[in-house]
């Protein structure tokens, strides 16, 4: 027979009957990570099983404080898709799916700084070498693979420029 165990520990009481402060200390801690757009918060702190309403009221006074801002959320992300050697096509669906509108979007890839084409070349270099592809279906095969990394037509075919 066993005994009962004197020191267990309470239940934990459910995220639903959470306050605001127990909130406002998630999005927090998640903010700590790294940036997160409003929608993405939402969604993490639902799943958290928080009241809607508290989550919507910490959200907004996030905003407020400027802890959370959909603008600086879409330049990191670009920046850092961008470092990854991800086209601004697979960025833009990225930034979609976060809940980022488009406008703000092409604000951010529309940086000065950005090289896109130049980023195709150096992407295309690093996997299959600065040679020229020895034939069409090779060629092909390296435009398919920019093709899905996000690139567009025009960004492609600057980075086969040099192998015509």
């Amino acid at each position: 027979m066993r005994r009962p165990n004197s020191r267990r520990k309470p239940p934990l009481r459910p995220e639903a009957d959470a306050g605001p402060l127990e909130v406002r200390k998630s999005a927090l801690d998640l903010l700590a990570r790294r940036e997160h757009s409003e929608q993405e918060l939402s969604r993490k702190l639902s799943v958290r099983n928080f009241a809607p309403e508290l989550i919507e009221s910490t959200l907004a006074g996030l905003v407020d404080e400027g802890l959370l801002d959909n603008a600086r959320f879409a330049e990191s992300f670009v920046h850092s898709r961008y470092q990854r050697g991800q086209g601004p096509h697979k960025i833009r669906a990225g930034l979609r799916e976060r809940g980022i509108e488009d406008e703000l979007a092409t604000a951010c890839l529309e940086d000065g700084e950005l090289r896109w084409s130049e980023l195709a070349q150096q992407v295309r270099e690093k996997r299959f070498g600065s040679g020229q592809p020895a034939n069409y279906k090779e060629r092909t095969r390296q435009m398919r693979f920019l093709r899905q990394r996000g690139f567009s037509s025009e960004q492609i075919n600057e980075a086969f420029k040099g192998y015509d």
